[in-house]
């Protein structure tokens, strides 16, 4: 383990936080990772078990005719599992749907529903199982850093990068800051998100690096859409969610949060 330490405090965001009632958030990865497991055993591939989840969030027409009767139920017991074993980290989000002003309810982020977070949880954790190695072996790796990571007490100095800003650690407590040593520490070029194209970015990158890998830090409806992202471009990707999303697309203004480093090193080795 590295020696860095961080003082987490116990924050809710807007939708979930994966602090629930405790004072840091490894018990949800315990729980994840025990569910993950459980689930594996019923569905020992992981690739079929993730196309399994993925179909369990669609509410298309065709999506009855799109899966067996053995499935349906798999998918049934999944979803009880996942809402009986997560919802104490979900609580926030039925009433962030109920008072969702009018223009918002198109985004499809900002309307994600509560058991589809619990889907994303268990994707995520599923995804850096099966890319996990793939992205070890990768000879150019990237991040990519939820902006609402940083240092609110002064002025975020960042600059421009090849990719997207990079901190210049200008404050020793910066989550990015924090995040960007340890990412380095294993070779992976840090950056932090804040606005781009992601679509255009992981195509050109693919392009200029053959052997790449990404690592996102985010939101969990973020996170999820940009690991779907990179597996469609041929990136295999890793990540780890914020422990609660508190960003100003999701609040009026942005608060600060943070993620879990010990999770973000157990993950890179």
């Amino acid at each position: 383990m590295s020696n860095l330490k961080m003082l987490y405090k116990p924050v809710q965001g807007k939708t979930y936080s994966l602090f629930a009632e405790g004072g840091d958030s490894e018990p949800y990865y315990a729980e994840i990772k025990r569910l993950a497991d459980a689930f594996l055993e019923r569905c020992p591939d992981g690739k079929r078990l993730l196309s399994l989840i993925r179909k369990a969030g669609e509410r298309s027409v065709l999506w009855g005719l799109q899966t067996t009767r053995a499935e349906r139920q798999t998918i049934r017991l999944i979803k009880e599992a996942l809402r009986q074993s997560l919802s104490v980290y979900t609580r926030n989000v039925s009433s962030h749907l109920r008072t969702l002003p009018p223009a918002k309810r198109r985004d499809r982020t900002l309307t994600t529903k509560e058991e589809k977070y619990h889907l994303y949880m268990l994707e995520i954790e599923l995804v850096n199982r099966i890319y996990k190695e793939e992205f070890k072996r990768a000879e150019c790796k990237f991040a990519l850093i939820a902006h609402c990571l940083r240092d609110f007490r002064p002025g975020c100095r960042s600059e421009a990068g090849e990719i997207e800003a990079v901190c210049l650690r200008c404050t020793e407590d910066c989550l990015v800051h924090l995040g960007g040593i340890l990412l380095e520490k294993y070779g992976i070029q840090p950056y932090i998100s804040v606005e781009m194209e992601q679509e255009k970015l992981f195509r050109k990158l693919k392009q200029e690096h053959p052997s790449i890998g990404a690592l996102g830090i985010a939101c969990i409806p973020e996170l999820a859409m940009g690991m779907r992202l990179c597996i469609r471009t041929g990136i295999p990707p890793v990540g780890i969610p914020l422990n609660a999303n508190r960003c100003a697309r999701w609040m009026a203004q942005a608060h600060e949060t943070s993620f879990n480093l010990e999770q973000l090193e157990e993950l890179l080795t």
